[in-house]
Formats: C-alpha cells, sequence, structure tokens
C-alpha cells in the first residue's frame, strides 16, 4: 500500500518519515542546531522490515542504488553518499549488495560563514529507493528538514547519533596493503600483501567491485591466507575489466568482526610482475609440484559439492524424460520385454551391468571434457554433436541398430540385452552397450538442474567434476537399475511369445526417426556436400545389414556376402573421412526475420539502450531446444507478450561451435542446451528453465 508522509517529530535533526509495511526513511542530521561555517554530516535513514534489503552502489544482480536530490538555500553545499560497507544477499543464483535492518547514508553538508544565527535553514530533498526480499518495490518519498542555526552548535540526540554510528562501524578503511588485480580466462585474480595478514586475521574475505559486472556477484570467491598475503579467485561477471575492479574488501577476522577496506588494485600480470605476493610465490611453489607456472588459479564451483551433487543426481533422473533420450528408450523396451521370464539373477545383473554402462560413458565424457578444457579449449556439454563426423557415426549407428531391431541382420542372436539368454555374456554385455548408447544419445539435452551442476563441476577441480558426473550417470540409470534389483515388476510382464519379436521390430522406427533426424542436423552443419556423404553413407549401412543378414542365413552359410560386407564398411569409413572436410554452413540458418542472431557486442549495446532482451541459445541437435521453439517461443502468446513490451528477441545457434556462444554459456556457469536469459531494461538477466511453457514464458516477460 501506498504510505502517508508523517509529521515531522519534535526533534529538529529528523524530517518528517516515510513508511510503507518495509521501511520507514527519513532525512536525519547529526547535529541538532548548526553554527556559520560549520561542516556536519545528513543522512538517509532507513530501518527495514525483517528479511528485507535496500542496496549499496553497487546493487549486484538486482535492485538499484538509492537516489537523493537536494533544493538547498544559497552558499549551503552537499556532498554525495560516503557508501557504509555492504554486505551480500544470495536468493537462490542471484546476489544482492546492501543492507537490511538499519543504515544511514552519510553525506556532507557545509554551512554558509554569514549564516546568521537566529534564523533557519530549510534542507529539501526528494528521494527514491528499492526495497527487496523475495520481491522488489521501489519507494519514494520527499522530506523536510529544518535546522536552526545558532552561535555554537549542538549535536543530535542519542538514537540520532547511535544510527550514524551504524554507519560509522561500516565506514570502508584506506587499505593498508599493496594490492593487484590479474585476468585470466574465467576469473579475475585478486593479490594483496601487507602486514598483519594472517589466517587469524582474515577467518573470511568477500571483494566488492565499485562496478557492476566486474565478478560473477553470486560466484564463490575461493580465498587463500598466507603469511602477509592473501588472494581471492573471482570468477568473472559480463564485464570484467581490471581497470575498472577498485572496491571494497570485506574482511571478517577470527573473532568474527567485518570490516570493509577500500582498494584500487594495480593491473597485476601474475608472477614475476613488480607487485608479485607472498600469494604469487605460492603459486609458484604450487607450479613446481605440478602445476604450470603462471596457471589461472581454478575458480571456486557456483555451488556447494553436496548442491552440485544433488543437482547432478536429480537431472539425471529427469534425463530419462527429456526427448533426446526417447530413441534409447525404444532398446530399453525390449531388454525389459527380454526379463519376462528370467531368472532373479539374470534380471539384477541386467540391471547392473546397464548401470556400469552408463556411468563408464559418464566417466570417459568428464575425462575428456576435462582434458580438452585443461588443454585451453571451452567446450561443453553435447560438445561432440558440433562434429559432422561424430552427428554422421551416430545416424549410421541409430540406422544399423533399426536393421537389427527389424530383424535384417543379427548381432550374436541378441542386441542391447534384448532377447531371452540375459545370463550369458551376450546379454550383459548388450545392457552394458545400452547404458553407454543411453548417455551418447542423452547428451543433446539438458534437464533441469543438470545446467548449474555441469557448469560447477567443470569449474571444480578435477575429482569433484568425476563425483558429480559420476551422480549424474547415477541418476539416469536409476530406473533400470531399480527395475534389475525389484524383478517382480518384470516378471509380471507376459511370459515370452511372439508378442516380443513384435515388439522388437516396432521399437526399430524411432531408431529410423533419429537417423532421419541426424541428417536433418547434419545439413544444417556440413551443408549439401555432408548431406550427400552421409545419404551415401546410410545406403551403405543398409546394403551392409543386408549382406550381413545372407551370410547367417541358409546352409554353409556362404563367405562372399560377409567379405562384401567388409567392403561395404570399408567404403563407409571412407565417405566418414569425406565428412571431415564438408565446409560448414554459417551459424543460424534458421533465423527468423524478426530474430536477430546473438552477438556479445549487439547484446551489450541493446541493454545500454535500455532496451529488453530476451536470449535464447539453441542447436540443431537439441531436441529440447526444438520442441521448445515449436512448442512455446513461436506461439501467439509469447509472440504478442514479446511485442507488446517490445523485447528484442536475440537467438545464438550452437550447431557447430561458436567460441562466444560458448563464453556467454560459461559466463553463467553453464555448459549445455537450452538455455534462455531474459534482460528486462536495466536489470540483470533472469534465466529461465530449460523446459519451457507459454506461461514461465510470459509471466517472465511480464515481471
Amino acid at each position: 500500500m501506498l504510505a502517508a508522509l508523517k509529521p515531522a517529530p519534535a526533534s529538529a535533526e529528523e524530517s518528517n518519515l516515510r513508511q510503507s509495511p518495509r521501511a520507514t526513511v527519513s532525512l536525519v542530521s547529526d547535529h541538532a542546531a548548526v553554527s556559520p561555517g560549520q561542516t556536519l554530516r545528513l543522512g538517509l535513514r532507513q530501518r527495514l522490515a525483517p528479511h528485507w534489503h535496500t542496496y549499496w552502489k553497487n546493487p549486484g544482480d538486482a535492485g538499484s542504488p538509492p537516489n537523493i536530490a537536494f533544493e538547498t538555500p544559497p552558499g549551503v553545499a552537499v556532498g554525495p553518499i560516503d557508501w557504509p560497507g555492504p554486505d551480500r544477499f544470495l536468493i537462490g543464483p542471484v546476489a544482492s549488495y546492501g543492507y537490511e535492518n538499519e543504515i544511514v547514508l552519510p553525506m556532507r553538508l557545509s554551512i554558509p560563514r554569514d549564516a546568521r544565527p537566529g534564523s533557519r535553514l530549510v534542507i529539501a530533498a526528494n528521494a527514491d529507493w528499492v526495497v527487496c526480499e523475495k520481491e522488489c518495490i521501489p519507494e519514494d518519498g520527499s522530506f523536510r528538514l529544518v535546522l536552526p542555526v545558532e552561535a555554537a552548535a549542538r549535536p543530535a540526540q542519542a538514537d540520532i547519533l547511535a544510527a550514524f554510528g551504524i554507519a560509522d562501524a561500516r565506514k570502508p578503511q584506506a587499505a593498508p596493503w599493496k594490492a593487484s588485480l590479474s585476468a585470466g580466462a574465467s576469473a579475475l585474480q585478486l593479490r594483496v600483501s601487507g602486514p598483519g595478514i594472517s589466517a587469524h586475521t582474515v577467518r573470511a574475505a568477500l571483494y566488492f567491485p565499485d562496478t557492476w559486472g566486474v565478478v560473477d556477484h553470486a560466484a564463490a570467491q575461493s580465498l587463500e591466507v598466507r603469511q602477509d598475503a592473501l588472494s581471492l579467485t573471482l570468477p568473472k561477471g559480463q564485464h570484467p575489466a581490471p581497470g575498472a575492479a577498485a572496491g571494497l574488501l570485506a574482511v571478517t577476522d577470527g573473532g568474527g568482526q567485518k570490516r570493509w577496506f577500500a582498494l584500487a588494485p594495480a593491473a597485476g600480470s601474475g608472477a614475476g610482475s613488480d607487485t608479485e605476493t607472498a600469494a604469487e610465490a605460492g603459486a609458484e611453489a604450487r607450479a613446481e609440484t605440478g602445476a604450470e607456472t603462471g596457471a589461472e588459479a581454478a575458480p571456486a564451483p557456483a555451488l556447494p559439492l553436496w548442491q552440485m551433487a544433488a543437482f547432478a543426481f536429480l537431472g539425471g533422473v529427469i534425463l530419462n524424460l527429456m526427448p533426446c533420450v526417447f530413441p534409447v528408450l525404444a532398446i530399453k523396451a525390449t531388454a525389459v520385454a527380454g526379463m519376462s521370464g528370467g531368472d532373479r539373477r539374470a534380471v539384477r545383473l541386467s540391471g547392473v551391468f546397464y548401470t556400469l554402462g552408463v556411468l563408464t560413458a559418464f566417466m570417459a565424457l568428464a575425462l575428456v571434457l576435462l582434458a580438452v578444457r585443461a588443454g585451453g579449449q571451452a567446450v561443453g556439454w553435447g560438445f561432440q554433436f558440433q562434429s559432422p563426423l561424430f552427428v554422421a557415426a551416430m545416424c549410421w549407428l541409430m540406422l544399423a541398430i533399426g536393421l537389427n531391431l527389424s530383424g535384417v541382420f543379427e548381432v550374436g542372436g541378441s542386441l542391447a540385452g534384448a532377447g531371452q539368454q540375459l545370463a550369458d555374456r551376450k546379454g550383459h554385455a548388450g545392457s552394458f552397450f545400452t547404458g553407454l548408447l543411453a548417455v551418447v544419445v542423452a547428451t543433446p539435452c539438458t534437464a533441469p538442474f543438470m545446467g548449474a551442476a555441469i557448469g560447477s563441476a567443470l569449474a571444480a577441480p578435477a575429482g569433484v567434476s568425476l563425483l558429480v558426473f559420476a551422480m549424474m550417470g547415477l541418476g539416469l540409470a536409476l530406473p533400470f537399475l531399480l527395475l534389475g534389483l525389484f524383478p517382480a515388476a518384470a516378471r509380471r510382464l507376459p511370459r515370452p511369445g511372439m508378442w516380443m519379436l513384435r515388439l522388437r521390430q516396432a521399437m526399430a522406427f524411432p531408431m529410423y526417426a533419429t537417423a532421419a533426424w541426424l541428417l536433418w542436423v547434419l545439413a544444417q552443419q556440413a551443408g549439401e556436400s555432408g548431406l550427400r556423404l552421409a545419404l551415401a553413407g546410410s545406403v551403405l549401412v543398409g546394403l551392409v545389414g543386408w549382406l550381413a543378414g545372407l551370410g547367417q542365413q541358409g546352409a554353409g552359410k556362404p563367405w562372399w556376402p560377409r567379405g562384401a560386407a567388409l567392403a561395404g564398411v570399408a567404403a563407409l569409413a571412407g565417405l566418414a573421412l569425406g565428412l571431415q572436410d564438408a565446409a560448414p554452413q554459417a551459424a543460424s540458418p534458421r533465423q527468423a526475420a524478426q530474430v536477430e542472431a546473438y552477438s556479445a557486442e549487439r547484446l551489450a549495446s541493446l541493454r545500454a539502450e535500455g532496451k529488453p532482451v530476451f536470449v535464447n541459445m539453441t542447436a540443431a541437435w537439441c531436441i529440447t531446444c526444438l520442441v521448445n521453439e515449436r512448442t512455446t517461443l513461436s506461439t501467439a502468446a509469447v509472440k504478442d507478450a514479446m511485442q507488446a513490451r517490445q523485447v528484442v528477441y536475440m537467438k545464438g545457434d550452437w550447431t557447430n561451435r561458436d567460441p562466444a556462444i560458448t563464453a556467454f554459456l560459461r559466463s553463467f556457469q553453464r555448459d549445455g542446451l537450452p538455455f534462455y536469459v531474459f534482460y528486462p531494461a536495466g536489470k540483470e538477466g533472469v534465466v529461465l528453465p530449460p523446459v519451457l511453457t507459454e506461461s514461465i514464458v510470459t509471466r517472465t516477460l511480464t515481471q
């Protein structure tokens, strides 16, 4: 509700009050009466309801700092706000810098020397501010403060002086240390050196840059303390220019007392610079034990380990329901059908081997990602689908599996755990292969919870990354593993019979559909020449499958079909080599006229102009992306909502590898698709979930 202006209090040192259920705000003076030529302090006093907060000059991811404009008598000057040191407030993935409970934002006021005792100085001000809890509400007020001029100044009452004391306790001190700031690929390194720094005097530290966007406000800042030196790893924000990184270092000592120090770090150049600190020397010492000298310290993960593991597990479970994994569900269905009539041990082993296949694939993928990252390359979840050769190989594999399910040829009498002999080596090998294939097919999708877990895991030490990927694998394998551990459910299926053959043949068609989709993806990546090679390869796969089937049929099993099949495989390998040289198409060939192609420069320009922007990061191989575009982003309701609010729609196409899009994803600690961000006018970006609905998008746009 709108608050009313209250009458001026009896004391002259406080103005009228602006009250709401969230905040009581007034203009206060540290003197009840002033004298000619005196300098005193005014302050915007904010008393906030529990759990509500207001903002520092750099508000962080949300909100805006208070503004105040004065109307003063001639000769009276009011200086800028002397900002007290802020706290950081974390609400989910959003971090804000500001104050809660009570704070005074002090300013200096100078009284002219010719002010006449017995007169009154009327100070008027208009102010606006934002208060936030889970929602943010802008407020404003007009204030009038009347200060009597007397021969001798009189201090304000005790409660007003106590309010100024809150700000004084947070007053930033000049740092007695040297500081430098150096930039790495994904993080800034703040190094501070000087006497008095130790593990006892610095229990915790947090850096608050004066300028928005220098650091990732919500990310953890990794602290290392040595004698007379400390180092903070600051994950980069969207505008990580070290030259704009002056700010406050909040230090909490061993007794829990927090102090704020003003820093203006010099530009650092890593080990060997003139401003080298003991922290840098420690980095060199670590280099001698195996780390490369001058390498950037790994930024701290944006999520704690338990939360990364939990998100990874939940994401893996939900991944079973994502469109990318639907094709492999066909193989699972044939395997489950084969459990009908199987003994308890065989069914359990099938679930265990499937889980081992999933975990093996996840560990292999994690190791590849970490190895490529260690080599300085920026890759993410599903990166292998950016290779036309890999997409073609997957297309041919899906086609071969479909032919096998259709009965054109057999692979050892069982494929992916299908069939009745689950207890023998071939059956278990099939379950293991099904687990491998499930992970390979799943990688184009990012399920809810997965994005934050993967992004944080790949920024963490290798051991943490492997643990998180293992939890993701357990989540993906869980349904089939539970079916194996509790085989009573499988035994409720009908007894073996002709229905199993019909089911297996029917399950071939999802494989054919997947192969067709992968051909379309390849056409987006490698153009017409790549598509011709892939189609020729598909014909060869069909020929090889038919020849293999001929070799498995009839008495004597003649050798020539097998020989011809081997020749077909060799020709297929030659086509694959040709795909490596196929020219990729330019990114974003599917952009509509009203959609702008993503570029970091264009996004920054639009935001600087105060325009709202919706960013859609997509790829041709991301089925969930395509589903979201067809079912949500292209609907009339969403288009009307964007048009009504003049939202600029930007789309980034990651079908082929694009370092700019990779960098954008990494700035949000994300490594997979789909990914959506809405930037309201003049505000920080809001990340949307990977599975969209009309209501989610329109609600985000309207809020």
